[in-house]
């Protein structure tokens, strides 16, 4: 009789999904990591948010929670700091 053995799946996170896009903006004007805007945003999406005030809305909402595994070195990004960079984001990089 042969056994399947199945080995647990590593845990994937959004940074690993996103580790190798680009950071469109200026080095100097940056607040907030690329990944902490990207996770944000996506995790909001998923919530049902559908303007960019609604991705920050979700963030204030959430910060404590988000805290725990994004940096927020600035706190949540404004939605107008979303709506730039997501904005300047090569589509074929994110997708």
């Amino acid at each position: 009789m042969t056994y399947l053995t199945m080995e647990p799946k590593q845990k994937r996170t959004i940074a690993d999904f996103f580790e190798n896009i680009q950071d469109p903006r200026i080095e100097r004007t940056k607040q907030h990591k690329l990944i902490d805007i990207i996770t944000i945003a996506i995790c909001a999406v998923i919530c049902g948010a559908e303007t960019w005030i609604a991705i920050e809305t979700y963030g204030k909402a959430k910060k404590k929670w988000l805290k725990q595994f994004l940096e927020l070195p600035n706190g949540i990004p404004s939605h107008d700091t979303c709506a730039r960079l997501f904005a300047r984001i090569n589509p074929q990089q994110f997708q």
